[in-house]
Parts: structure tokens; C-alpha cells; sequence
């Protein structure tokens, strides 16, 4: 069973899940990064470039606080290109005696999630780096469907610099980020029932072969499949 709500630090969720049954879990990609909390451990996930299959097997709770995209490298102190498309534990990137004395303090917490949540707090308060206007504007532009060199001058930037500044805040280039923000956009309207034909028209894609193929790229699974699955 899963179930998210709002964390008290900004631009993130705080989310618990508890899988049920024996099939793998499918975690599309989103933008996003979390930092997470299953079997007394820390870990991190990385940005996914497409969708990331859970073991079937694993029936124990997980926690984690998913930070929205470009908000996350800033709290870690990693580029985000550098956890791309990776599941690890905390100690690769922070000190082990530091994550030992963390760990320690989310399994002592009565609610893991709280402990995860006061953990991310706490370190952005440590950290002190205000959100990057820049990549707030990015984020909202690309999901608004606007073309990235449209938003590359807007910001004033060459395609080359929002591409590097791109890789270092959501782990890839503006052109996949743009590609895993119009998939939700059009899963969404999917799911409340929209014909495939009009979710393609106005989500941006060509046709709905287009869409078709995107969402098998990215996620794995045909359109109806994935509706399904999820349903």
C-alpha cells in the first residue's frame, strides 16, 4: 500500500510504501530523487532516465522523501547526473560514521518517514542553499510544454549551458527532462479516461503512434498495459 503527502521541507513528499503480492513494482521516471529508508538502511535513488522495476520479493515496508526535480543535489552535495539511473546506499556519498549516526536516529524515530523527514530537514538547514530560480523556471517552462530553446532564451542561456546546468540539477539534458514531464502530463489525462488520440493532441505529441512509442521507451509497457497495471 502506498500513501504520500506533503513534507514540511519545501518542494518535496514524504511517501511510505509496503508492497503487496509477488510481482515486481515499476517506478517510472519522474524528474525526481528521494532519499530513502527500507530494512534499518539509507539510501539514495537516483534521477531515472526510465522506468526502474523493484524486486517482486521484497514485502518490507520502504520510506522516503522524494525531492522535486533539480532540488535534490544541493541537500546531497552530488551532481545528479553522477546518481543517474542508480539505487545506492547513503555511505558512497556521505562520511559512513556520519550515516551510521543518522541511521540510527531514523530507526530510533516511532515513524521511520517523521525520522526521514527530520534527517532532510536538518541537513537543508545545514546545507542553507536557497532553491535556484533558474531551474524553477526551467522545470515550469518544459512542463508547460515549451520548446527547451525557447526557455534556454528566456533564461538568456545558450543550449550548451542549460544542458550543463541541466546535467548538474536533474541528471540529464533539458530534452529528456522535457520528454519524462510531458509522459506524466499525458498518463494523467489517461487516466481520467481521455482517448489516446486527444491526450497525444494535447500533450504535445504528434499522433498517437508517438505517444505509443514514448510511453513504451520509457516505461516499459504499452499504454493500456501500464493503465492497467496501475489501475
Amino acid at each position: 500500500m502506498y500513501s504520500e503527502r506533503a513534507s514540511r521541507l519545501p518542494d518535496a513528499v514524504v511517501w511510505t510504501n509496503t508492497p503487496t503480492g509477488t510481482g515486481a513494482g515499476r517506478v517510472l521516471p519522474d524528474g525526481c530523487m528521494d532519499l530513502l529508508w527500507h530494512d534499518g538502511r539509507l539510501l539514495v535513488a537516483g534521477p531515472d532516465t526510465h522506468a526502474h522495476l523493484t524486486e517482486g520479493s521484497a514485502s518490507s515496508p520502504w520510506a522516503g522523501i522524494r525531492f522535486h526535480p533539480g532540488t535534490a543535489p544541493a541537500l546531497l552535495g552530488v551532481p545528479a547526473h553522477e546518481l543517474r539511473d542508480r539505487r545506492l546506499d547513503l555511505t558512497d556519498l556521505w562520511p559512513a560514521a556520519e550515516v551510521r549516526r543518522l541511521t540510527a536516529r531514523v530507526n530510533a524515530a516511532a515513524d521511520p518517514a517523521r525520522g526521514l523527514e527530520d534527517l532532510a530537514l536538518r541537513r537543508a538547514a545545514e546545507t542553507a542553499t536557497p532553491p535556484d530560480p533558474v531551474l524553477r523556471h526551467v522545470v515550469a517552462a518544459l512542463d508547460a510544454g515549451r520548446p527547451v530553446a525557447e526557455t534556454a532564451d528566456e533564461l538568456g542561456l545558450s543550449a550548451r549551458q542549460l544542458h550543463r546546468r541541466s546535467l548538474t540539477a536533474f541528471g540529464y539534458g533539458p530534452k529528456t527532462l522535457a520528454r519524462i514531464l510531458r509522459l506524466h502530463r499525458a498518463l494523467s489525462l489517461a487516466r481520467r479516461g481521455t482517448p489516446f488520440a486527444e491526450t497525444a493532441t494535447r500533450t504535445g505529441y504528434a499522433d498517437q503512434a508517438h505517444l505509443s512509442r514514448e510511453v513504451r521507451d520509457l516505461t516499459g509497457l504499452p499504454l493500456g498495459e501500464l493503465l492497467a497495471a496501475r489501475g
